[in-house]
């Protein structure tokens, strides 16, 4: 039984996309996969960066790292340390970053709580005053670089902007149990509070304010505040 011309080229012409469809996926399947082990290869070398600069950051302290050491540990040049950051103050905006993210966890946990608006302002501020006290060497290079100041990491802006709106609402709640004064407007309140605790911690950091727990000046700050802010 003979096959005619024009079904022998249809046959045929079928048969050649199918295998140039099959080489294609491979060929994107094998593509995806060398750029999935590059970015896993990439993402890991970042990470060691940032643990290394960190352990430094911790046993020589912030004006004692250099670049230079950090890449000599890893045994990478500079110009690939600079790939991933700019600067070793750039890698403790990411300590900053995970700063702000444990700070934002810390006021959803008191959202979600029933206490009064001081037990939960208490709670919160010095449960990271506790956490920053265990880490001080660390903490003072998050000082000194600027790490976690919005005005001179503007990156840090939006974290920021993300927790103070965090307490304005623990806030306005303790307003509406009458907790709080209601004179104030509690953006106002939140920037007190926060300003409290942020100078604690600053001048804590870097020895302004000489002997003495960060967490029992943090309950100081706290208490100041919600004196200045009874109804």
């Amino acid at each position: 039984m003979s096959i005619s011309p024009a079904l022998g080229r249809s046959a045929s012409l079928s048969g050649s996309i199918r295998v140039e469809t099959h080489t294609s996926r491979t060929n994107g399947s094998s593509d995806r996969n060398t750029m999935g082990l590059r970015e896993r290869k990439k993402a890991r070398l970042r990470q060691q960066i940032i643990d290394t600069s960190i352990r430094l950051f911790r046993k020589r302290g912030y004006e004692n790292t250099r670049v230079e050491d950090i890449v000599q540990i890893l045994e990478i040049s500079q110009p690939t340390f600079f790939r991933y950051f700019p600067s070793k103050d750039a890698v403790l905006r990411e300590v900053g970053r995970r700063g702000y993210a444990c700070i934002q966890e810390h006021l959803e946990t008191e959202l979600s709580s029933d206490a009064a608006t001081g037990e939960r302002l208490h709670r919160m501020y010095e449960g990271m005053a506790r956490e920053v006290e265990s880490d001080r060497t660390l903490w003072q290079a998050v000082v000194l670089s600027g790490a976690m100041d919005p005005v001179r990491s503007p990156e840090m802006r939006r974290p920021e902007e993300v927790a103070v709106r965090l307490l304005r609402d623990i806030l306005a709640e303790g307003q509406k149990r009458k907790e709080l004064s209601s004179v104030f407007p509690v953006a106002h309140l939140a920037e007190f509070m926060e300003g409290l605790y942020t100078t604690a911690v600053r001048r804590w950091a870097v020895g302004l304010s000489g002997p003495g727990k960060l967490s029992e000046r943090v309950r100081s700050a706290v208490e100041f505040f919600l004196e200045g802010a009874h109804p």
